[in-house]
């Protein structure tokens, strides 16, 4: 739809609308503010969700112990996370990171503990075999076998952070895009909230098309067929 109607501006009026938000307003620092959580929450919940999904995926009396619980944490409800967090913490930073952060986590967890289940026996009796030191076993043996399970995570998690993240800056924010739509909203500005949801669907291409895949395809080459 080239031309504009009465509930939707047309392509070119939210480009335009992009444009001076980007140059005269406070689209730039606000994708900044959102970019710099999801950044923040994205590798804290990586880093405690692989080194927990290895361990539930190694000893099994953990994995019974806490497979309950991991449970319930998939299944709780993002919202009820961020509004308790908010209610304890206040309004702050930490309590919208570690909102997300706690959203994530489980999701990690249980992605990198099939991943070590899914561990073959015969690679680590190659290694003992071999009398590979520990580094190098984790080097040669494990890691190449957990990569994937890793890179799946870092990308349904990522998927999952970037619309978490807006919607607790909705909730209680000093800025960033969900706290700048949901103002747009109270004045019913859909041009200016498509500008927002725009700019944020290429910053999220950019990273998905400039970053992940080419990281995915250099870290996996090995398992490309050589014919």
């Amino acid at each position: 739809m080239v031309f504009a109607n009465r509930l939707f501006p047309s392509p070119i009026a939210v480009g335009w609308e992009m444009w001076v938000l980007g140059t005269q307003a406070n689209l730039l620092p606000d994708l900044g503010k959102t970019l710099l959580r999801a950044g923040l929450a994205f590798f804290i919940a990586m880093a405690l969700g692989t080194a927990l999904g290895i361990v539930l995926g190694r000893v099994r009396w953990l994995d019974r112990l806490f497979s309950a619980w991991l449970l319930v944490g998939l299944n709780l409800p993002a919202i009820v996370v961020a509004i308790v967090l908010y209610i304890w913490l206040g309004l702050t930073e930490v309590a919208l990171i570690s909102a997300v952060v706690i959203n994530k986590v489980p999701l990690v967890v249980t992605t990198i503990r099939e991943g070590v289940r899914s561990f073959l026996p015969a690679y680590e009796e190659l290694a003992q075999a071999l009398r590979l030191s520990p580094w190098r076993k984790l080097l040669l043996v494990f890691l190449p076998q957990l990569l994937p399970f890793v890179l799946a995570a870092a990308r349904t998690g990522l998927s999952l952070i970037w619309k978490i993240v807006l919607v607790f800056e909705v909730l209680g924010s000093d800025g960033g895009v969900g706290y700048r739509v949901s103002v747009l909203f109270q004045f019913f500005d859909i041009g200016g909230i498509l500008a927002y949801t725009g700019a944020f669907i290429l910053v999220v291409l950019a990273f998905e098309y400039g970053l992940l895949r080419p990281l995915e395809r250099r870290i996996l080459r090995w398992r490309a067929d050589p014919a």
